[in-house]
């Protein structure tokens, strides 16, 4: 039996650094599901899965209270704290290394 992933509701906030760039978060909620993207070099749009966490809205002033984080390699690393629990008295820092599509992201999680 095949599952079946749901389509996040938008507007999609995507998680974006820059290289070198540290971001620390402290995620209050967490969903995951698929979102609909439309990259620069295609016109064809394109459906990927991403981890919906959710922020207190003091860190994150401007738009919904979330982040969509859509690189795989930092869902695998996140997901796992996320899942085991305990989650909302940690830290999450992120430090993105490289650029697209290369690039990569180490994480670092800390008691709040």
């Amino acid at each position: 039996m095949e599952e079946t992933v749901k389509q996040l509701a938008g507007p999609y906030e995507i998680f974006e650094l820059t290289d070198g760039e540290v971001r620390e978060l402290t995620i209050t909620g967490y969903e995951t599901g698929e979102v609909t993207i439309h990259p620069l070099h295609t016109t064809v749009p394109k459906v990927i899965t991403a981890l919906r966490v959710q922020v207190p809205r003091a860190s994150k002033m401007l738009g919904p209270p979330y982040w969509d984080i859509t690189s795989k390699t930092l869902v695998a690393q996140m997901l796992p704290y996320l899942e085991a629990g305990g989650y909302q008295t940690k830290r999450f820092v992120v430090k993105k290394l490289g650029v697209a599509p290369k690039a990569r992201f180490t994480l670092e999680v800390k008691p709040a």
